[in-house]
């Protein structure tokens, strides 16, 4: 029995030892199991630390771009939610703007160091040279920057919105808006070209500029002359600006305007120098302001430092570029999540690559195309990709308002223009507003029609009303017009404390007055004016004076009082020169019978009443038979005759205009004429500004005529102006009046004329009440239809091209031939007595030398000699021998005009005269 248990308890021994050997080897196997499912798990894992390389310009250091980047990454690794075991660190170069060999340096370098995607540049060149270099590597390129480009690229992700569908919501809003004449301003070279082609089927007229900051403001002067309202803006960000500043200085901020900014990030300028003008701005914005993710992002980064936020009315707001670039680092780790949770794909594996290497990166484009098939909600909405172009976005519509610029719609490339508040681009809250504007009757500026029937603003016609309706049309508003109850302008009235009129309208209840309102002082203290849309002043109207009677020696006017009498003087002095200067002339003195030359006896022909009747003679053009011999009696001869050619000259060109200008005999010439006499009344307009001018002049002039009109006011003062015209025209009265209503009253009747200048300069302007808003808006439209001449129309239109003009021939009118006086001709009496002083010369000269030669001949001395002569000039009576031959003797001391030679007579008779009888 003991042998049958032994040999159980081994068999047992054996199966137990079996079976211990079997289960180790099934525990082996399992664990070999574990251990190979967790080696491929790990070979299929994320690596734990994965870097990114960014490239940013040397302008973009520290900015909110390079924030947006950081914080983006930063958040990444903090939340775990799309990398749990994965960190994403970053490698960050700074490149100058526009080098490319130190950017493409910069790009290997990252390369070297085993970058898995590379972000940036925003500067299209530079972005150009590092997409070819990822291209060849097989590097994930991501961007945020518009590219004009229509074609894909390859391991290029753009986050930025592909132009041509940017381009499809400008040309929609244009559809909605109905703008058929666009100005479009660019700046870079490629502009918005594809935009114009992209308008071809709007039928838009289209003025393409391109335009810099120097040259803002000429691009826009020509526009404004082109009468082009509708304006795309496509320049750079940071130089608006500089547009905004030559907007304001052109005054094209009306609400005529409409401006489309290509800027993303127009709510982050300043805009309040345009809310109140009614311009019109219209932009779109990228960023979705009020998404569940935004405001989630947004208040986490107001957390840090550095965040590059802006501050909008007291909200932060991130940029366009700055939102792209955030999304841009979301949309690479949704790419490496996805991939991460890809069971197809192969061992993700990190390489560092050289530039000067053929060989690429393995996982590259499985990288890109997990990113590129990757979905995201993003700060600019949802993120999504078709061959790396974003396809599907919105943008929000931004309108202008008072207020603030606000959201009125938004464009979907699927949807197009959805618009919720379509009042914001109509300008409703002005257009319907209607303001009382207060005028008064008065031609041409105001006046009622003839019609009965008509009623409302279209009773109305005149240079005011048509002023009205051009500022109204420009500045966008409509009106009622009233005409003031007392028919006053405005003045104020000490007594009372107040005022009447228009002013007091404006103070109560009417918004605007537009008349022919003058802008003085007192007014401007209790309403506000606009610019003045017309200068004038005031002038003296008055009756056209009669014309000068007939007198019967009116032959003498053509020469003034004073030159007839230097004239009578000339006369006389010339005469008595001429005759003395031939008494002492020893040449003057001549043998009246040349055939006996062996004699004494001489004669004179210039006696008195001789040289008398040759200066009479010559002054009347008809010569006397007298010929001057001496050389000083032709000097003092020849400066009369000059002396007579220009005063007969003178006289008859003078005689001509008084005989053809039809003179006329004014009372008055001036306002100081008018105050100085008492028989011609005048006065003004009561309750104008004329009267307030004279009231609060301190002019002694014009004090003393306040004086004589205070004293008469119920004689001289007027109602109206129809009434002072009227009693200008019923004679003895002067109307003192504003010059355009006086050149209009001119303009009409040929028997009304204005006397003197224009006392003072003012203008008129638009009033409004104190403080008023429309009074900078209408005072821009004012100086604007000024530029354009759109008054000066209005002007000649009222007052020249109506029908009722006065033909009068103004030259006939007005001229006046006035009597040559002194400084008109007063040079030829110098000219004369300075050809008597000469001949005065010559003739001493001359007496001289005859005497002296005289002297040789008879042994004498000079002086007596002199003495001799002298005596026989100025005593001419007896004869006068001497033993040398030829001795003058006078004629007139002889009974005739023969002599009697010495050897042929014999004793004298008693009275010394010589007598000869010939046969």
């Amino acid at each position: 029995m003991l042998f049958p248990l032994k040999i159980r308890q081994t068999r047992d021994t054996i199966i137990i030892g079996e079976i211990y050997r079997f289960n180790c080897k099934a525990i082996r196997i399992c664990c070999l199991c574990i251990i190979l499912s967790s080696l491929l798990v790990i070979s299929n894992a994320l690596p734990p630390v994965i870097r990114v390389g960014a490239i940013f310009t040397e302008d973009e250091r520290e900015s909110s771009i390079e924030s947006a980047f950081k914080y983006a990454i930063y958040r990444i690794n903090k939340e775990k939610a799309l990398l749990p075991k994965t960190q994403l660190v970053y490698d960050i170069e700074y490149v100058p703007r526009d080098d490319s060999f130190r950017t493409t340096k910069k790009v290997c370098r990252q390369l070297e160091a085993g970058v898995q995607a590379i972000f940036g540049p925003t500067d299209p060149l530079l972005a150009g040279h590092v997409q070819s270099i990822c291209e060849a590597y097989d590097i994930p390129h991501v961007e945020v920057r518009i590219d004009l480009e229509y074609s894909s690229k390859e391991f290029s992700v753009n986050l930025y919105p592909a132009h041509s569908l940017l381009t499809l919501a400008y040309r929609d809003l244009m559809v909605y808006l109905n703008w058929t004449k666009v100005a479009i301003i660019y700046e870079e070279d490629y502009g918005l070209f594809n935009l114009m082609h992209s308008t071809i089927e709007t039928k838009a007229e289209l003025y393409i500029r391109q335009a810099s900051p120097d040259s803002y403001r000429q691009v826009l002067r020509g526009i404004r002359q082109k009468e082009i309202y509708k304006i795309i803006v496509d320049t750079n960000p940071t130089h608006i600006k500089s547009f905004f500043r030559s907007i304001l200085q052109l005054q094209m901020n009306d609400h005529r305007y409409h401006y489309m900014f290509t800027t993303f990030d127009l709510e982050t300028y300043d805009l309040e120098d345009f809310r109140y003008n009614s311009v019109n701005i219209t932009a779109f914005r990228l960023v979705d302001v009020n998404s569940k993710r935004y405001l989630e992002v947004i208040d986490q980064m107001q957390k840090i430092q550095h965040n590059g936020l802006e501050n909008i009315q007291g909200k932060p707001y991130i940029k366009t570029e700055s939102a792209l670039m955030f999304d841009s680092v979301y949309a690479f780790a949704s790419g490496l999540h996805f991939l991460n949770l890809d069971e197809r794909r192969p061992n993700f594996g990190i390489q560092n690559l050289s530039c000067t290497s053929d060989h690429t990166w393995d996982d590259g484009i499985s990288l890109y195309n997990h990113i590129n098939s990757a979905i995201s909600d993003g700060l600019t909405g949802n993120v999504n990709f078709v061959e790396g172009r974003r396809s599907k976005f919105k943008l929000d519509i931004l309108k202008l308002k008072q207020e603030r610029i606000q959201k009125v719609g938004y464009w979907q490339p699927d949807i197009g223009v959805n618009i919720s508040d379509p009042t914001a681009f109509y300008d409703s809250n002005i257009a319907n507003i209607t303001l009382v504007v207060m005028t008064r009757e008065e031609r041409p500026y105001v006046m009622v029609k003839e019609d009965k029937n008509l009623t409302g603003n279209i009773r109305f016609e005149g240079f005011c009303i048509d002023l009205l309706k051009a500022i109204a049309q420009q500045v966008g508003f409509q009106y009622k017009i009233e005409l003031v109850p007392d028919n006053m302008y405005g003045v104020y009235i000490p007594e009372t404390n107040s005022w009447n009129g228009i002013v007091q309208e404006l103070m109560e209840r009417a918004n605007l007055a537009v008349a022919s309102m003058t802008i003085n002082y007192a007014r401007e203290s209790v309403i506000d004016f606009t610019k003045p849309f017309m200068n004038l002043g005031i002038g003296i109207l008055f009756k056209v004076p009669t014309s000068q009677p007939t007198r019967l020696f009116s032959f003498m006017n053509p020469l003034a009082i004073e030159i007839w009498l230097y004239v009578l003087a000339a006369y006389i002095l010339v005469s008595f020169a001429l005759f003395v200067m031939a008494r002492f002339s020893p040449y003057e003195w001549k043998n009246p019978h040349p055939c006996f030359k062996e004699t004494d006896i001489v004669e004179n022909q210039f006696s008195i009443s001789n040289s008398f009747w040759f200066i009479t003679g010559t002054f009347l053009r008809q010569g006397s038979g007298l010929n001057p011999k001496a050389t000083s009696t032709r000097i003092v001869g020849g400066c009369w005759f000059f002396f007579c050619l220009i005063i007969i000259s003178s006289y008859t060109a003078n005689l001509a205009a008084f005989l053809t200008v039809e003179r006329m005999i004014s009372p008055i010439e001036s306002a100081s004429d008018l105050a100085e006499q008492t028989e011609i009344s005048y006065g003004t307009l009561e309750g104008g500004s004329t009267m307030t001018f004279f009231r609060d002049s301190k002019i002694g002039i014009y004090q003393k005529m306040w004086r004589y009109m205070e004293n008469r006011k119920a004689a001289v003062f007027v109602k109206t102006y129809e009434d002072g015209i009227t009693r200008v025209m019923e004679g003895s009265y002067a109307f003192l009046m504003e010059s355009t209503m006086l050149d209009y009253a001119v303009q009409r009747d040929c028997n009304l004329t204005q006397i003197g200048g224009l006392l003072d300069s003012k203008g008129y302007g638009i009033a409004t009440p104190k403080g008023s808003p429309w009074r900078d808006k209408i005072s821009l439209a004012i100086l604007e239809l000024q530029e354009k001449g759109i008054i000066q129309i209005l002007y000649d239109k009222w007052w020249k091209n109506t029908g009722d003009v006065c033909n009068r021939d103004d030259k006939s009118k007005e001229s006046k031939a006035n009597a040559l006086g002194v400084e008109n001709i007063g040079g030829v009496f110098v000219v004369l007595l300075c050809g008597l002083a000469l001949a005065v010369v010559v003739a001493i000269f001359e007496f001289c030398w005859n005497s002296r030669k005289n002297l040789n001949t008879e042994n004498q001395s000079l002086c007596s000699e002199m003495a001799q002569e002298l005596r026989f000039a100025i005593h001419c009576h007896g004869s006068k021998s001497k033993h040398r031959p030829r001795k003058r003797n006078c004629l007139k001391c002889s009974a005739g005009t023969t002599y009697v030679p010495s050897n042929m007579s014999s004793t004298p008779n008693a009275a010394g005269v010589h007598y000869n009888y010939f046969n």
